[in-house]
């Protein structure tokens, strides 16, 4: 027993020396790190005590703090009080809460409300909500796998699309020169598209650059849209958020169903509740008329039965209550408005503060941009002298997070600026 016990030993070394040897993901590489978490591990580890993050795209009161909307807190008050259970959603969400985000986005009145021709998903957040739009478009849009976004746009949104079975491809949007919307290039470039192609739109507040086009202009592109039989795909994540008025910031949306302009959607509640962790989000097709969307509805349940069964409860119980209390849906959307203003304010003052150090640089798109971020048009070197030397942490291409300026920094962010672009 004991030589067979010493046998099986020794036979048994050389064998696991071989399978680790041999391992299947010996050739995986090393993927690249996140552009927002290296900014976020170094201004940890940084020890200036005037140290800024104006990297994380995510909300902060004026003192710096994550902020908990109290309309939020009061809703979970009142679903504590129901002691609801924790069974599941149906498939496609909990359905007070996908009424509720489509009238949200199209308007009470909207025909796509009244005549029941949205086929509406709840999704894990925005994120969730392209994801499932991909792979809806792969598989059923008959005329493109490509999809054509704005030159610079979210860095997620070309792997999401990839990983949705997608090409994406791009089109002009951002002017370096002006820090502002290439309108002309754009139109240029939608004009030049095969027809019936794919477009991607931000509904508002442009990220990365914080650059909308005006109603005049979205007038015009849906024009080049509508002309060219485009299908428009709006990825909608900070509707109120933006102009601190969620009509005003559907404006988009809403005057491309007006032209009957074929689109879905993609929404997200984590910047204009407050809901980050939460993952509350829809997916919307506008659908012709009511066996299109039964059908639509039937195929967008398929994709979200593979793809994770059914979504989760916690934050979209929360919106609900939001969308559909009215006293809470007041309130939240006082203090939505209160979160968009105190981004003006800090745009205004940093634009404010500059003017008064005697910069000698035009930064009037600090005040012209809209929404959380701002494209400072800082150059490679300067964002490096703006870390090294005053602790201020942002994206190499420049891109600040205002959600970080508050009453007490933004006189130094201000000379920071003015210093590293004398």
């Amino acid at each position: 027993m004991a030589l067979l016990q010493s046998f099986s030993r020794c036979s048994l070394k050389p064998v696991l020396g071989n399978i680790r040897a041999a391992s299947v993901w010996a050739d995986v590489p090393l993927g690249p790190p996140d552009a927002i978490l290296g900014v976020t591990e170094a201004f940890k580890r940084d020890t200036n005590p005037n140290k800024m993050n104006l990297g994380v795209g995510a909300y902060r009161d004026d003192a710096g703090k994550p902020y908990v909307l109290p309309s939020v807190r009061k809703a979970e008050l009142l679903l504590a009080q129901k002691q609801l259970d924790k069974e599941y959603l149906p498939i496609s969400g909990l359905p007070s809460f996908t009424k509720a985000s489509a009238q949200l986005a199209f308007g009470d009145d909207s025909p796509v409300i009244k005549d029941g021709l949205n086929s509406t998903v709840q999704t894990l957040s925005g994120t969730g909500a392209l994801s499932v739009g991909a792979h809806f478009l792969t598989r059923f849009y008959p005329h493109s796998k490509a999809i054509y976004a704005p030159s610079p746009t979210w860095g997620n949104h070309g792997p999401i699309m990839k990983l949705g079975g997608m090409e994406m491809k791009s089109y002009r949007y951002y002017d370096p020169s002006t820090c502002g919307f290439d309108f002309n290039g754009a139109c240029q470039d939608l004009e030049a598209l095969p027809k019936q192609s794919v477009v991607l739109f931000h509904a508002c507040a442009h990220n990365p650059t914080g650059v909308d086009p005006t109603h005049d202009q979205w007038q015009k592109l849906a024009s080049i849209c509508k002309s060219n039989d485009f299908f428009v795909f709006f990825d909608m994540a900070y509707q109120g958020f933006a102009s601190g008025d969620v009509t005003n910031d559907a404006y988009a949306v809403r005057y491309f169903i007006e032209q009957s302009i074929p689109i879905v959607l993609a929404q997200s509640y984590a910047k204009n509740m407050g809901l980050y962790g939460e993952r509350a989000g829809a997916f919307t097709v506008v659908c012709k008329d009511a066996a299109e969307q039964k059908a639509v509805e039937s195929q967008l349940k398929i994709l979200v039965r593979a793809m994770y069964s059914n979504p989760p409860r916690n934050g979209v119980l929360i919106a609900s209550e939001l969308l559909n209390n009215p006293e809470l849906q007041s309130q939240w959307l006082v203090e939505l408005k209160g979160m968009a203003d105190r981004i003006i304010t800090m745009r205004s003052g940093l634009r404010d503060g500059l003017t008064k150090l005697g910069s000698s640089h035009n930064w009037s798109h600090i005040t012209d941009q809209i929404g959380m971020f701002c494209y400072t048009g800082l150059k490679p070197d300067q964002v490096e002298r703006m870390i090294k030397d005053h602790s201020v942490y942002m994206t190499k291409d420049g891109r600040i997070s205002m959600a970080g300026v508050s009453s007490t920094n933004v006189e130094y962010l201000a000379r920071a600026i003015d210093t590293v672009t004398k």
